[in-house]
């Protein structure tokens, strides 16, 4: 069987069986964090700048598969692709933020006022726009790689992202929440930036030139070993988050769940967007999937960072970007899934 015929083997069963994949994974994580609460306390409490070590790992697992695939000598070729590239910042930028705090104000001040903490409502709404307001890095890499994304534009846009949101974040965040100066967690930013791509990325490139001289066929055979092990660790990313906000979970059920209806509505709205806008401009599936996919998925390390430094530990705001935390996988393997079953679709009617 060939690498690529694995590859969807693989893909299909992982598919097949999503939601109750998923399903598992919430189940075991918040039953763990309440049987060994010291165990995954201990485990959470392994981090630099906010940033998560055991997480770190897990997603370089998840994304060097798909980083071993990038030839740098050939990273020029998404300069064709510069519609997607233009829908992708247009969203991430002018959209994104934007259509938050109007969801944000919708259902938390108006729709759900009624069932939240009314000395909260500001605080809720603030951590959403905080989560919004950064777009993913790291596990980009992986939602395209389960679309059959093109790794090139892929990492460009990341970037590209990355780059921007040095210099966009606070006075989007400081327009957005009334705030005049912004302090951004810069070194849970920049420790982000380094741990999820710059490591993986010369790793991957120093294991791809280690493989390639052995031929072409080793190179293929580890990418196809490969790909069991990233799904392993992108379950396993989901029970951890879970087991670590376990307790926040069952304390608040309700806020939780309402706090993550803006989420799922902005994700769904901007990757449906994102999708269409590439469809429209006759971009290719594998470019309109990480489009989209970028344009959806939340930095949420940075939203909980600056949440906790502006309002506090405790705060609704810190929570807000807790249910971005706690919803990001399951809801971007639910746009993984959409974009996959609208390949057809997509095609036949560009």
């Amino acid at each position: 069987m060939s690498t690529e015929s694995q590859a969807v083997s693989s893909m299909s069963l992982f598919e097949r069986y999503l939601s109750l994949w998923v399903a598992l994974c919430i189940i075991v994580g918040i039953l763990l964090g309440q049987v060994m609460p010291g165990v995954f306390r201990f485990i959470g409490g392994l981090e630099i700048a906010q940033v998560n070590l055991p997480v770190g790992v897990l997603i370089w697992v998840m994304i060097i598969p798909m980083l071993l695939k990038i030839d740098f000598g050939v990273l020029g070729q998404v300069k064709e692709y510069w519609r997607g590239i233009a829908i992708t910042l247009f969203i991430n930028w002018l959209v994104k933020p934007f259509s938050m705090a109007l969801l944000g104000w919708l259902f938390v001040r108006y729709l759900f006022s009624s069932w939240l903490p009314a000395d909260q409502l500001d605080s809720y709404i603030s951590g959403l726009i905080l989560l919004a307001a950064a777009p993913c890095t790291a596990m980009v890499f992986v939602w395209s790689r389960l679309t059959g994304g093109n790794p090139y534009f892929t990492l460009s846009q990341v970037a590209l992202n990355d780059a921007i949101m040095v210099f966009a974040f606070a006075p989007i965040v400081g327009l957005l929440l009334g705030l005049s100066s912004i302090t951004v967690p810069w070194a849970t930013l920049l420790t982000s930036v380094v741990l999820y791509i710059v490591v993986p990325v010369i790793l991957a490139q120093y294991w791809r030139k280690a493989l390639l001289r052995k031929g072409q066929r080793e190179f293929d055979n580890v990418l196809a070993k490969m790909n069991p092990w990233s799904i392993a660790a992108l379950l396993v990313t989901l029970m951890l988050l879970f087991a670590f906000q376990g307790e926040a979970i069952l304390q608040q059920p309700l806020v939780i769940v309402l706090l993550a209806v803006p989420i799922l509505c902005q994700v769904l709205l901007n990757s449906s967007l994102a999708y269409g806008l590439n469809w429209w401009v006759g971009e290719k599936h594998s470019i309109a999937c990480p489009s989209c996919l970028i344009g959806a998925s939340n930095f949420f390390e940075l939203a909980v960072a600056t949440a906790i430094s502006l309002f506090g530990f405790h705060s609704g705001a810190a929570l807000a970007t807790v249910v971005g935390v706690l919803i990001e996988v399951p809801v971007m393997l639910l746009v993984v899934r959409v974009v996959n079953r609208s390949k057809g679709w997509y095609e036949r009617t560009q």
